[in-house]
């Protein structure tokens, strides 16, 4: 499908820049939501339903 010969071009070159660009945002994106801690707290009137 892609060849040397099309990351040899300039439109392989920003195709890769682009992959590796999506890559690091993926990477950046899982660190951040690994490194969150979850504080929710289920309160009894969330569970139960219960209305003000």
């Amino acid at each position: 499908m892609y060849t040397a010969h099309f990351f040899s071009t300039q439109l392989g070159r920003a195709s890769l820049a682009s992959i590796g660009a999506i890559v690091v945002l993926c990477v950046f994106a899982l660190t951040q939501q690994v490194d969150a801690v979850p504080s929710v707290m289920a309160s009894t009137a969330a569970i139960t339903g219960e209305l003000a």
